[in-house]
């Protein structure tokens, strides 16, 4: 007899972040499994992150995935906020299954890099974690290549860090070109464009909106790369490993809520996202 197929599971997959950023992991979470329901929470009413105590921050991610769980019965929790992933272990500390975007975007990066030489860009708190030099170094260790002897060999790989504070403050104000954002880009992309890196990770959720001002000041010659794609991959195998899948041709559903400005929120996550943020709730944490 034929193993049946495990049943739909039609749980909310929750996902948060300090504020629009984790949209970009949302929209590739959407591009590839349409069929799940998501419930995305943005913490406008807190953010920035990246300049918060690494406690502080630790203590509103926690408060979110709870509340993503309890009240609305999230199967997984996708942290789509690098300085949050990097504050706290949420996957020791929670009943569903926790995807961040760290290990995903490192992997990433040490694939696409040619000749070794890597960059991350991330806000403060992300960078002075530690959190992607230790993934990147552990991603190293993984990925095996075949030398000419044909036995296996660590990539190596050598890491320059960069924070870029202010980068996030100017997506969420909605401005992501012009001569003030480039003057910036050009300063804190220094030690990066110094380092001759080939591939440069936006180890931030908000950096892609700033993709084009940053490749321009890195060259075309270098490879950004984003963890929102490689998240969802990551949150599509979860799924399919664990019986989690929302299986069937219903499209999911999306709900966005926000714990400031609520209209600002509609408008310029719209904006960013597509057509499916078309309301925004409040939500209030204390």
């Amino acid at each position: 007899m034929d193993r049946a197929d495990p049943p739909a599971d039609d749980r909310p997959i929750g996902m948060f972040d300090s504020g629009f950023g984790g949209l970009t992991v949302a929209r590739a979470v959407i591009d590839l499994l349409p069929n799940e329901h998501i419930i995305y929470v943005g913490d406008t009413g807190r953010y920035p992150y990246g300049s918060k105590p690494q406690a502080e921050v630790a203590s509103h991610a926690r408060q979110i995935a709870r509340h993503l769980i309890d009240e609305y019965d999230a199967k997984v929790i996708v942290v789509a906020c690098n300085t949050a992933a990097s504050a706290v272990d949420l996957a020791a500390e929670l009943p569903v299954p926790v995807i961040g975007v760290i290990e995903p975007g490192a992997r990433a990066l040490v694939k696409a890099t040619r000749s070794g030489a890597v960059g991350v860009i991330g806000t403060v708190g992300t960078v002075g974690s530690g959190s992607y030099q230790r993934a990147v170094a552990e991603a190293a260790s993984r990925l095996a290549v075949e030398t000419p002897t044909g036995q296996p060999a660590t990539v190596e790989v050598d890491l320059t860090c960069a924070a870029c504070p202010g980068f996030v403050e100017f997506v969420e104000r909605g401005v992501t070109a012009g001569d003030e954002i480039t003057v910036l880009a050009e300063r804190l992309l220094a030690p990066v464009v110094e380092a001759a890196v080939d591939t440069l990770l936006l180890g931030c959720t908000h950096y892609p909106y700033l993709a084009r001002v940053i490749g321009e000041v890195m060259g075309r010659e270098v490879v950004l790369v984003s963890s929102a794609d490689e998240t969802a991959f990551a949150l599509s195998r979860l799924l399919a490993d664990r019986g989690l899948a929302r299986t069937g041709t219903t499209p999911g559903w999306h709900r966005f809520l926000s714990s400031g400005d609520v209209e600002w929120f509609r408008a310029l996550g719209r904006r960013l996202l597509g057509p499916e943020l078309t309301t925004a709730e409040p939500i209030t944490f204390h």
